[in-house]
């Protein structure tokens, strides 16, 4: 355990002095001095805490984390919504008055008029009978027009009738037609561009227990093609770290971000709302994956989960949940439409989750907030139960929490679901 100088605990304790004096500009100097002497300094319920600062970068609060502009997506990653902006510039260059294009399409088709008018040029696209026949017309002398050729003309120059004349110009007439029928272009039907599959990323809360977070990630890793966002809070029991470890082990598919905030569970001041929404602001793909590390794939089991989601559905999960008839209780619901999804493994609409402004903000600790989130979601959610190949280790959010602790914030929390239930 590395002992702090007195020096850097003399910044520190002046930095408590600012913040109790709401200086907040001074205090966050003398947070980036302390840093600078490689020591992380924390806020407690009861003052200070100074740990030795890590080989990465650490922002000091999970709302301090910068989250990408609108529209940013990783390199690579074409979403749903991309993918329909390709149908309106090909429909565009495919007109037919649009560029070089659609003056060859012109050229072409005067080329085609010219043709129908002179079938006599393209005697092989006739019918036997009917080229025999156009070849006979055109051999034969020029005559004089009849009956309704003669209107508009004098009668200067035609003063015969000549009955075989009617009858070649009615066979000319109808080959014209055939030519013309058979040069039509038919236009194709457009091929649909193939379906691009929706991105998946996965959010992880890393607050502790880093041999759950190891087996979590590489089971991921191995099973899906989802990427990974992580968010350490305080690299509890060095959990950042090996977060870390596996950001440099797997560069492609995992992404770690690091906090000084511990979890409020622990006593600190990071909450779990807000460390879900954080998430979500990080990510930008089509369909955000909440999942806690405890819980370990078998195999794929997040294209399930994927597959499900549609306009109507706005989230599809593991397990779902059903409240009895009195509001009060809620029960292990069927396969199928649920009320509510538990936060061990599912699958939102990044969408639909962005547009309710994420996980409720008032919940610090993670118990009830899941079916608070679940109920602000419009649309039905979907839960898969025992057709996905997953299984849960040691639920430690639950198990290794101060019983008094996780009592009191559940209750709380679920106040505000009772009264979710309430106005729907």
């Amino acid at each position: 355990m590395n002992e702090v100088p007195p020096h850097v605990t003399g910044l520190a304790e002046q930095r408590a002095r600012a913040r109790a004096g709401r200086d907040y500009a001074g205090a966050d100097a003398l947070r980036d001095k302390i840093e600078a002497e490689g020591w992380l300094v924390r806020d407690t319920g009861d003052g200070f805490e100074l740990t030795p600062r890590p080989p990465f970068e650490v922002w000091p609060t999970v709302a301090s984390v910068p989250e990408p502009g609108a529209g940013d997506r990783p390199p690579g990653q074409a979403g749903v919504a991309d993918s329909g902006t390709v149908g309106s510039g090909a429909a565009d260059s495919g007109g037919v008055g649009s560029g070089a294009a659609g003056r060859d399409a012109a050229s072409m088709d005067a080329g085609r008029v010219a043709e129908a008018a002179d079938p006599s040029a393209r005697p092989e696209r006739l019918g036997d009978l009917d080229a025999e026949r156009v070849a006979e017309t055109e051999a034969a002398p020029r005559q004089k027009p009849e009956g309704s050729e003669l209107v508009g003309r004098s009668d200067e120059d035609y003063h015969e009738g000549h009955p075989e004349r009617t009858i070649s110009s009615q066979l000319l007439w109808d080959a014209s037609l055939a030519v013309s029928r058979l040069d039509e272009t038919i236009t194709p039907a457009e091929p649909h561009p193939p379906a691009v599959p929706p991105t998946v990323t996965v959010g992880l809360i890393v607050d502790g227990w880093p041999d759950d977070l190891r087996d979590c990630v590489r089971a991921l890793v191995a099973r899906t093609e989802a990427r990974i966002i992580g968010l350490d809070l305080g690299n509890v029991d060095g959990a950042g770290v090996v977060l870390e470890e596996l950001a440099e082990e797997f560069p492609r598919r995992v992404e770690a971000w690091h906090v000084a905030e511990t979890p409020h569970w622990r006593g600190g001041t990071a909450e779990w709302g807000e460390s879900r929404t954080k998430l979500l602001k990080l990510d930008s793909s089509d369909v955000h994956v909440v999942m806690e590390t405890s819980t370990i794939l078998d195999g794929d089991a997040i294209t399930p989960l994927v597959k499900v989601l549609t306009d109507d559905v706005a989230a599809a999960g593991w397990k779902g949940v059903n409240p009895g008839a009195d509001g009060h209780d809620w029960h292990d619901a069927e396969p199928g439409e649920v009320r509510g999804l538990l936060g061990h493994l599912f699958a939102v609409r990044r969408d639909a989750a962005l547009a309710v402004g994420g996980f409720p903000e008032g919940a610090r600790y993670y118990r009830n907030a899941d079916l608070e989130f679940s109920l602000t979601l419009p649309g039905t959610l979907v839960a898969l139960d025992r057709d996905l190949p997953v299984h849960q280790e040691r639920h430690r959010g639950y198990h290794d929490v101060d019983p008094g602790y996780r009592d009191r914030e559940s209750r709380r929390t679920y106040d505000r679901v009772l009264r979710l239930l309430q106005d729907t």
